[in-house]
């Protein structure tokens, strides 16, 4: 009777959930302080009995308890046990009870952290979150529930997804899950300043390090699903402007949006209600890719299900949950308004304009993953947006953010001028514009453009090291002057590099890369970039759950020889076909080769790729996440936004504050 206690657990969640929202909200009208502080053990309570919930699905996974529908559906006894475990996820109902065990995780997180927070406010934010996870429990229950039981129980099950059974797969869910959930923290945090009518400082610096986790966690896991997508589908693509990517790509975007507005809030005391506007359309996103992946509305390697009655019932809960944030925004939005005016020229300028822009590119890319299905839906027939339209409108619309990455840290708050600005920026200009024009003459216009670009970041960060290291240490040597600036200066300083790497990468692959299909047969060769590859010979493997065909490739260049071995899998359960593709990687350049299907009569198909600066793609992307994790780590963050004994006392006030507006 395990598994029913584990579906006991998740029907007793869903009541914590229930008393999360309704007590301390009855406490907050009744002016109870008793009732108000149990919302921390109640949200306490909530993530344990998740977490019970869900090492017992691992535990039927691990024992191969093929009875429950959901196990007999992603497991069999040949997978290898690290896969049974991520097969917890590897589907729609395990994946779901995934998200809301990291929500509750998060409302623990938020309880043990906000201790220094006012107590109606904590209450208040773990009660909206008590009610997301209510709408996600109710979801899971009533449509999606992972403890069914199937009689007769079955002797075998069907086997996990060939394409999930890979170890980026295992750590790519719950990182991306991680990211998406996190931002409900902001998105409550938004929610209940616009009931109480106030947008501080002091708010800011506390909303500011969990937008930061969230969104390192969400790069990481777009950057585990890139990696994954590069060496294992084996077109060797790293990212297609699939729906379900762009799914993850909007929060993202508008994630980054927020994060810097909170730098103007923090600051400044300005951009109130563009900051409270970005937090809650962070987390609305984060629900569209929620329910475009569930919903049976996209096809993609990356979907879960295609139950569109599931996808109702997630769609309802978006408009009440975004619809609902979303009205109480228009309607209170007037009292938080900020009062403070900067000049055009400004650091505030940049940063709105910044964030605009970012806004804009998102807003792009939902139009281009949404008008086909509206299209659809309406009958009005079948059209497919891809990369050619997001090419087109995303890359006009990110240069000019590229631009002012590197020129705002330079501009003063409130009113800059240009005749003022650091010589060594105008220095740096100048070489990136000669570099960018070198660059674009003798290779591609785009590579010189986006490499121009990215080194006027780089020269541009270097100097506010310079500034900020190397000046102060006077006489003393310069590395005693690294302590001095502040984590978020490090992680400004780290993640626009990373940018700036990432940059380079995207603009060398798109503008040089070399790809060609072939049909070989053992002892042929062929030449391709300066490379010469011979396909020596192949062999037959036998694994745990599948058998494969394992070519043997020999690479030489003038530089280097090397060996490559791609295989062409079979997994027997379901009879899929699978590619893994082989790849020396390099700091300047990847070759690539995947081994695909044989024909009698034309050999094995082939597809060799040399692809220059790949590795600078990585390298930025896991740069941009240090970065996020340094500023996150911030110990100003961690101040008290109020002292410890005005905090129970300000309840009661805030109360008649909020019931009076």
């Amino acid at each position: 009777m395990i598994m029913e206690l584990g579906h006991f657990a998740l029907i007793l969640a869903l009541v914590f959930s229930v008393l999360q929202i309704l007590v301390p909200w009855q406490g907050i009208t009744r002016q109870q302080i008793a009732w108000i502080t149990l919302a921390r053990p109640l949200a306490a309570s909530q993530f344990f009995l998740m977490l019970l919930s869900f090492g017992i699905l691992i535990a039927g996974f691990v024992a191969d308890d093929f009875s429950v529908s959901y196990i007999a559906a992603h497991s069999n006894t040949r997978l290898p046990l690290f896969y049974k475990i991520a097969a917890s996820w590897g589907g729609h109902e395990g994946s779901l009870l995934l998200w809301v065990l990291i929500l509750a995780g998060w409302g623990v997180a938020v309880a043990w952290r906000g201790r220094e927070l006012p107590e109606i406010f904590l209450a208040r934010v773990l009660a909206l979150m008590g009610a997301i996870s209510l709408g996600f429990l109710s979801f899971i229950l009533f449509t999606s529930n992972p403890f069914t039981r199937v009689f007769p129980s079955l002797a075998e099950g069907r086997d996990l997804n060939p394409l999930l059974q890979d170890p980026g797969m295992i750590v790519h869910p719950p990182l991306l899950y991680m990211g998406y959930v996190g931002f409900s923290v902001a998105f409550a945090f938004a929610v209940v300043a616009l009931i109480e009518g106030k947008v501080e400082r002091s708010w800011a610096r506390q909303v500011r390090p969990w937008t930061l986790t969230a969104w390192t966690f969400l790069t990481l896991g777009i950057f585990m699903g890139s990696f994954w997508a590069y060496y294992e589908l084996g077109w060797g693509g790293w990212w297609f402007w699939d729906a379900v990517e762009d799914a993850s790509f909007m929060p993202w975007l508008v994630g980054t949006a927020l994060l810097h507005s909170l730098i103007v809030n923090e600051k400044r005391d300005s951009f109130k209600s563009w900051t409270v506007l970005l937090a809650i359309l962070a987390f609305s996103l984060s629900l569209l890719g929620t329910f475009l992946v569930r919903s049976g509305v996209l096809t993609s390697v990356h979907a879960f299900a295609s139950d569109p009655s599931r996808g109702l019932f997630i769609l309802v809960f978006l408009a009440i949950v975004s619809g609902g944030a979303l009205s109480l925004y228009a309607w209170r939005a007037p009292a938080i308004r900020s009062n403070t005016v900067f000049a055009p020229v400004s650091k505030e300028t940049a940063l709105l304009l910044n964030n605009v822009l970012l806004l804009v590119v998102a807003a792009t890319v939902l139009l281009g993953t949404l008008y086909p299905l509206f299209l659809e839906a309406l009958q009005l027939g079948r059209i497919s947006v891809g990369p050619p339209y997001f090419e087109a409108t995303f890359v006009p619309l990110f240069l000019p953010v590229l631009f002012l990455m590197a020129l705002a840290p330079y501009l003063a708050w409130k009113q800059a001028r240009l005749k003022t600005l650091d010589r060594f920026l105008l220095m740096a200009l100048l070489l990136a514009l000669l570099a960018a024009t070198w660059l674009a003459y003798h290779y591609s216009f785009m590579f010189g453009l986006g490499t121009g670009l990215a080194i006027w970041i780089l020269l541009a960060t270097a100097g506010q090291l310079w500034k900020r290291v190397y000046q102060p240490a006077g006489d003393a040597a310069w590395w005693q002057s690294l302590r001095s600036p502040s984590l978020s200066f490090w992680g400004m300083v780290i993640a626009h590099a990373g940018v700036a790497l990432f940059t380079i990468g995207v603009s060398a692959v798109k503008s040089l890369e070399t790809s060609e299909d072939y049909h070989l047969r053992p002892g042929e060769h062929i030449v391709l970039a300066g490379y010469d590859i011979t396909f020596k010979s192949l062999e037959k493997i036998d694994g745990p759950n599948y058998i494969a065909a394992r070519g043997y490739f020999v690479i030489n260049n003038a530089q280097s020889s090397f060996e490559l071995k791609p295989e062409r899998r079979i997994y027997t359960a379901q009879n899929m076909p699978m590619t893994e593709a082989a790849i020396d990687r390099g700091w300047l350049r990847d070759v690539y080769v995947s081994l695909g299907e044989a024909s009698k009569d034309q050999g094995w198909m082939v597809r060799v790729q040399v692809k220059p600066f790949m590795s600078w793609i990585w390298t930025g992307c896991l740069a941009i996440a240090l970065g996020g994790l340094l500023a996150a780590l911030e110990r100003r963050h961690r101040r008290s936004t109020a002292p410890a004994s005005q905090q129970v006392p300000a309840t009661t006030q805030a109360l008649q504050t909020a019931e009076a507006a």
